[in-house]
């Protein structure tokens, strides 16, 4: 079992003969011992340490080493930029959403990565998510890119902001305070190592006004305003990787008329605050699903009518823009079925979130004394969340999500972890497949040069070594 540092000192000792600090420099001696070892106890401490100059001094190591094992944060925006050309096709990217086991769920990722090949994967998490699953975005990168050394992977590791949201209510009520909060979720996740941002100002849409135009103007007006930001925030060299949405997940399909309309306006605007800066590198639109799926009231979930030809045709117009295509939002819960249908279509990628939430949750493995402690806390705490007409059943499916943050230590540490992690590592496999990932990584290595970027170190590591 990972041990979790109490201090700098002992967090040094962990990693005596495995790495040490020259200067302000991490130097990793014996990789083979940091990603069988050191990392473990690196990534524990980072996340459940409670002194916080042992967690800062671990998200600094571990940032450090991946500059030194080559396992470097990365944008995804000149891979994207080749699709918009024409230079690559049959390929939809999968964005991930780790929820839960983070460092288990990105070593288990990247290894099934290296197996076929692929390099063309996401790791993301939505601003909302950050909240509920205890992960604010210093950790996440932290995590993930500890899987990454843990995996042996070499090469770009893409770490993106998912739904970088308004609340329209709160927009309405304050514009600018509102717009604040996405300015600094987007300096922070920066600030930590993300090099993918997608800012969701879908939800100020108002389909009351009597034209596209004023229907959309929030939406790329805003869109604009934060891409200009995210490009003044760009200090090593690196363009992030913007995604832009059209149609909010779970309401009405998007139009081809729409989704001009709002890139014509957002061209506008951002030229108007930063003229000719590179704008997004793709689009999220609607097409038919849900975010998590429809539970039913049997424990099922209900089939998803979405339609191919409106993610065909905005691919399409997306790229006589320059971006790579649409992005397809709520698939993880999808009909296997359906998954190789997507890179015919010109989606140029696909967030998969909740299916793997389930899949850790109904895997025969988990302890049936954790999951009930998980569903009698969803009954005490997530009333308030609970829609009149739900079942037990539908109430507990929509409201589990919320005890991934408090019952996180306990997921990290799950004794039968391994065998469900087998079963995720399938359904990865299953998906990077499907999706024609495989045998992506000469291409993404092409397009995609990750660049060296130290962090200052820490002071108290300073003073302990």
């Amino acid at each position: 079992m990972p041990q979790v540092a109490g201090s700098v000192k002992e967090l040094l000792a962990a990693l005596d003969g495995i790495a040490r600090i020259e200067g302000e420099r991490l130097v990793v001696t014996d990789e083979a011992g940091l990603r069988t070892r050191g990392i473990y106890d690196l990534a524990w401490s980072a996340t459940f340490s409670e002194d916080e100059a042992t967690v800062e001094a671990a998200r600094w190591i571990i940032w450090e080493a991946s500059q030194a094992v080559g396992a470097r944060s990365a944008s995804i925006q000149e891979l994207y930029k080749a699709r918009s050309r024409g230079e690559y096709q049959g390929i939809t990217v999968p964005a991930i959403n780790l929820r839960a086991q983070t460092f288990d769920m990105a070593r288990v990722i990247l290894e099934t990565a290296k197996k076929n090949d692929s390099a063309a994967v996401i790791f993301e998490l939505a601003r909302s998510e950050q909240t509920y699953t205890f992960q604010r975005v210093f950790e996440y990168a932290t995590s993930v890119l500890a899987g990454a050394i843990a995996a042996g992977w070499k090469g770009p590791v893409f770490i993106q902001g998912d739904h970088y949201q308004f609340n329209a209510k709160k927009y309405a009520a304050d514009p600018e305070k509102m717009t604040d909060e996405i300015r600094k979720g987007c300096r922070d996740a920066i600030n930590a190592g993300y090099r993918n941002i997608d800012i969701d100002s879908s939800t100020l849409v108002d389909l009351s006004h009597p034209t596209l135009e004023t229907q959309q103007h929030e939406n790329y007006m805003r869109a604009a305003e934060l891409t200009a930001l995210i490009r003044s925030l760009e200090t090593d060299g690196v363009t992030v990787s913007v995604g832009g949405e059209i149609g909010e997940v779970g309401k009405k399909n998007s139009t081809t008329d729409e989704l001009k309309t709002y890139l014509d306006g957002y061209r506008r605007q951002l030229d108007s605050r930063a003229k000719g800066a590179i704008g997004l590198s793709k689009v999220s639109v609607q097409t038919g699903t849900s975010h998590g799926g429809t539970p039913l009231a049997d424990g099922g979930v209900a089939a998803v009518a979405l339609d191919f030809n409106v993610l065909t045709e905005l691919s399409k117009v997306a790229r006589e823009y320059g971006l790579s295509g649409a992005v397809q939002h709520g698939a993880s819960t999808l009909p296997d079925d359906m998954f190789h249908k997507f890179p015919a279509t010109g989606c140029a990628e696909i967030h998969l979130a909740t299916g793997f939430q389930n899949a850790l949750y109904e895997h025969p493995a988990f302890p049936a004394e954790l999951h009930k402690a998980i569903e009698e806390w969803v009954f005490a705490n997530c009333q308030d969340e609970r829609k009149p007409d739900q079942t037990d059943s539908q109430f507990v499916y929509t409201g589990r999500k919320k005890a991934i943050g408090p019952f996180k230590r306990q997921l990290w540490d799950l004794p039968t972890k391994d065998v469900i992690l087998a079963a995720q590592a399938e359904k990865v496999d299953f998906l990077f497949k499907q999706l024609g990932t495989p045998g992506s990584r000469a291409l993404v290595e092409k397009y995609v040069k990750p660049v060296e970027f130290h962090k200052p170190m820490p002071e108290a590591l300073k003073a302990a070594r």
